[in-house]
Order: C-alpha cells, then structure tokens, then sequence
C-alpha cells in the first residue's frame, strides 16, 4: 500500500503487512540505536514493524527468534536488500503519523509511532520496570527522521540528542507519568530515534541554536503530540 503525497511529501514509503518500508534509492547514512543495524552505518533503507501485543494467540509469530536476525529477514522480504536499519513497535500501523517541516531550503520529513505504556523516568530501578513488563502490552516511541541535509557525523549524533529532548519535553508537557505512575515519564525503555542524511546542503551542526536543531525539535515535538492523541483514541475505541 503506497502512501505517499505527491507535490509534498518527499520520501517514498509504504506500509506491508503490519510493517512500515521506506526503502532508499541509494544508500544513506543513518544514525540510531536500533535492535537491526544500529550505530552510524550505510544503509539501503528503514523498517518500522508492528509487534503483535501478548494477548494475541499469535504473539509469538515475531518473538520466539532473536529479535535482529528477525528483521533482517523480514526486509528481505519486505524487498529492502543489502544493510537495512529495523525497529520493532506494538503500536498499531493505523496509528502512524508523518509530519514535515522545512525552511532556508532544509527540510526535515518524520515518522512516529508512538506508545506510551511502557513508559519511565530515566534512571528509575529497572526492577521496577521488570514487574511492569509483564502486565501490559509493550509500548514504544519510535522516530524516524529524514532529511535533504548532509549532515556531518557531530550533526547526525547531536540530532539524536536534539530529538531526544523534544521528545521528553513534549512528555513532561502533556503530563505522561512511568508505569507505576509515580514519576513523569521521559520517554520509554525501549524508544529508537533513526536519523537519515541526505546529500544537499551541509550541515556541520546540529544543535538547538542551529536552523537544522530548530526543525528536528519542532518536527518531534508535533510528531509525538500527535502519537499520543492517536494511541489514546485507538486504546479507547
């Protein structure tokens, strides 16, 4: 299923079977802490995959094997060849949202899926997240960010960084709490933020005095807010 919008949107993508594809034309560099193909690396394209939860009969169809060796077959599949970088959500592909943003002829384009019920307050025990874990289905925020910007590799880490901060910003401002319900959460314990360069204009830097950092930081920020306003739909439906 193609879901592009021609005249607007940039990047080519299409959803398969419970997985996000955004395969590339040629290989880019990219920049995440993903379970497939994680840490700055070239690749031939992105995918996002929809995780069954634990009340389904199925579940187990995505779990019983190691979860990278996984996604790597999954985007052979799914028809993206050579390195591939893959995340892994439970958060139902209907739920996706994809925002752009651009100015001074940058322009950043983002796919969020975005779940909140596994979510915790960095640096809080992570005994009590392994009695959590068990009692709800997994959530994740997962974002994935591509840009027309050639980015340098400071830049490509710092974006991390950037969206990182808008992420939890956007958190602590529509008042999401961890788990247990005790703290404000800053994000999930198993969040993946991929970074896409791309080959126009050259970017050194990326921080949040730079134009680059502004629309990372504004694009995450809609991207999230709008992940949370669907996720609590879809869970209420």
């Amino acid at each position: 299923m193609e879901l592009t919008s021609p005249g607007f949107w940039t990047t080519a993508y299409r959803i398969a079977d419970r997985t996000l594809v955004i395969p590339f034309a040629s290989s880019r560099r990219v920049i995440s802490s993903a379970v497939h193909g994680g840490g700055i690396v070239r690749a031939n394209g992105i995918i996002n995959h929809q995780v069954l939860d634990q009340n389904s009969t199925s579940y187990h169809e995505d779990s019983e094997q190691d979860p990278s060796r996984f996604l790597g077959e999954l985007a052979k599949q799914r028809g993206v060849h050579g390195r591939c970088v893959g995340l892994m959500t439970a958060v139902d592909m209907r739920c996706l949202v994809l925002h752009r943003v651009e100015a001074d002829g940058l322009w950043v384009e983002g796919f969020f899926t975005v779940g909140v019920s596994n979510a915790v307050h960095a640096g809080e025990s992570t005994v009590v997240y392994s009695r959590q874990k068990t009692q709800s289905k997994v959530g994740t925020i997962n974002i994935i960010l591509l840009t027309n910007a050639r980015l340098s590799s400071a830049a490509m880490v710092c974006a991390v960084g950037v969206a990182t901060e808008s992420k939890t910003a956007t958190l602590l401002e529509e008042s999401i709490l961890n788990a247990s319900g005790t703290l404000n959460a800053t994000g999930t314990g198993t969040d993946v933020v991929a970074v896409v360069s791309g080959r126009g204009q050259y970017c050194r830097y990326s921080g949040t005095h730079t134009k680059m950092g502004e629309l990372i930081g504004r694009i995450v920020s809609q991207g999230v807010k709008e992940g949370l306003e669907k996720d609590r739909a879809w869970r209420n439906s």
